[in-house]
């Protein structure tokens, strides 16, 4: 069965960047959509485990390419319901970065100071908070420790929790039951529903074409809410604006699926694709040393549980975030836990004579598992991945009944990008393994390629339509009135979690597709008023 509908704006996903637009669009006077790929779950219903059919199959995407594998969010929420929270603003040199294009890949109007108004907002509307010593779980101290032992400084990072809410479950990349965690399921999209906006979930968006009046038709198929290979109804809605927010890991792959329908698509559509320079160490402590050399146990004397306590990442080093040193050997390490299943297939074992993620050195190595801690690198890559022609539905051939596909992105590290890494991976053992603390080891890349949890880049903005898909108001070249707003507008590697900086661009974008709006027809305003109905100081945006 085929149906068919009209509105002002349809947005497609409902993470960062979509619900930030579709929340202050709706809040205008605009009718708005919001079409999400996954199910819509409510705090009660995030399970604590790895049962298929739970929500830790469900709200994930995990995408296995040639060279690299994406995990994202799969649900109303997105990647805020899957996120770990940690908010940091990316540093100023970030938006100086030339890359592998020679040139400044941000738009000359973008800069730190000129997304700092931005950043500040969304800090309110969440809100983000810098968590303090006191509050930092077990397994972050032991971190600070140790980068204290090896001369580092350390610090906690800010996040978007609430600190007194958080019972340490450890459970926050399969939805906070407890409303902790401030994803967007507790501020922009009830704020947006609030106005009027439509929320649709199970709603895949399979390609973009032109209306007779100069607007846009978006077709779709209805996901099976138990088994996401199953394809149902189809349908389709027109609109006179567009916002692409499905993810760096979707958005080229719907862009480049419309280019029958639509025309010729910028060159950068699906190009430039940064996996922000992430790579993965496990540290395996000796507890005995971690006691004689820092002082520190449980108060029973076990391992300190890292998988059993904490909340994600809640302690990172930034002394390599410095300005002064040269592109691709800048980073972050970042205390993360990272939940068995995935993480307990890829670590390895360290300095293991012969197989090093699989065989008998490896089924020792899980015994220790409570005595694992993960430590994330975040680094300057060279934007090296391209995808390839896009599946016939959706942005994966699903090869699971959840959670997995194989994609069509093809990711091979270039020799400035396996610098950074390698930096980083000595730097981890420099610390970690003073005074026989503890061994490390980087995950495997052989079994899925590189990985990333903070895909970017694919459709980026700047200023060189040679290099970049969207123009600096996140506009789609050669196609006005569509907008993408996610991760895949970001330009490059940030060095640190992006979700921030995703949102302040939605924040800053959304001005500009008001206006566009209202030139196309659509009776909307532009208040600039915070989720709560607070109204603030509305940063002035400079387009170029």
């Amino acid at each position: 069965m085929t149906s068919n509908a009209s509105t002002d704006v349809v947005v497609i996903g409902s993470g960062f960047g979509g619900a930030i637009p579709a929340y202050h669009l709706a809040a205008g006077g605009a009718r708005v959509v919001v079409l999400e790929r996954g199910p819509w779950l409510s705090s009660e219903e995030f399970d604590h485990d790895f049962k298929l059919g739970s929500s830790y199959t469900r709200i994930f995407d995990f995408t296995v390419g040639d060279g690299m594998s994406v995990l994202g969010g799969n649900c109303v929420g997105g990647g805020s319901v899957v996120y770990f929270a940690t908010m940091p603003r990316a540093p100023r040199f970030i938006f100086e970065r030339q890359g592998s294009i020679g040139r400044r890949m941000w738009p000359a109007a973008i800069t730190r100071a000129t997304l700092d108004p931005w950043y500040d907002r969304v800090c309110e509307s969440l809100p983000v908070t810098m968590q303090s010593w006191d509050k930092v779980p077990y397994a972050g101290g032991l971190f600070a420790a140790a980068c204290a032992h090896a001369g580092r400084t350390a610090n906690p990072v800010p996040s978007a929790v609430d600190v007194d809410k958080c019972t340490n479950c450890n459970w926050m990349m399969a939805g906070c039951r407890f409303d902790a965690k401030r994803s967007l399921l507790l501020n922009y999209l009830p704020a947006a529903l609030a106005h009027g906006a439509e929320i649709r979930p199970l709603h895949e968006v399979q390609h973009l074409s032109r209306t007779d009046d100069g607007g846009y038709r978006v077709h779709y198929r209805i996901v099976d809410a138990e088994d996401y290979r199953i394809l149902h109804d189809s349908g389709t809605i027109d609109a006179k604006i567009v916002i692409v927010a499905a993810g760096a890991g979707a958005t080229p792959v719907i862009l480049q699926r419309s280019e029958p329908t639509l025309g010729t698509m910028p060159t950068a559509v699906g190009r430039y694709f940064s996996g922000n320079g992430e790579r993965l160490n496990t540290a395996v402590f000796d507890d005995d040393r971690v006691r004689e050399v820092l002082g520190l146990s449980r108060p029973d004397g076990k391992g300190y549980d890292a998988n059993q306590i904490g909340r994600g990442p809640t302690v990172a080093t930034w002394d390599r975030l410095d300005p002064d040193l040269p592109e691709y050997e800048r980073y972050s390490l970042e205390q993360l836990f990272f939940p068995l299943g995935l993480g307990t297939i890829l670590a390895q074992v360290p300095d293991a004579q012969g197989p090093s993620w699989f065989g008998l050195a490896k089924k020792d190595m899980l015994r220790r598992w409570q005595s694992w801690l993960t430590l994330f690198t975040m680094s300057e890559d060279d934007n090296e991945g391209v995808f390839g022609p896009p599946p016939a539905t959706g942005n994966a051939d699903r090869i699971s009944q959840q959670m997995l596909g194989r994609g069509p992105l093809r990711y091979r590290p270039t020799a400035n990008t396996l610098r950074g890494w390698a930096a980083a991976d000595a730097d981890a053992r420099d610390i970690l393994e003073r005074d026989g603390l503890a061994r490390v080891m980087p995950w495997t890349n052989d079994v899925v390629g590189a990985y990333t949890v903070h895909p970017l880049s694919s459709c980026r903005i700047g200023d060189d339509p040679a290099t970049s898909a969207l123009d600096d108001r996140h506009e789609l070249r050669q196609h006005p009135g569509i907008f993408v707003t996610d991760g895949s507008a970001v330009p490059g590697a940030l060095t640190v979690n992006p979700a921030l900086t995703i949102a302040a661009l939605a924040e800053r974008a959304v001005p500009g597709i008001v206006r566009a709006a209202q030139e196309r027809g659509i009776d909307v305003t532009y208040h600039g008023s915070l989720p709560d109905g607070t109204v603030t100081a509305v940063p002035q945006v400079v387009l170029g």
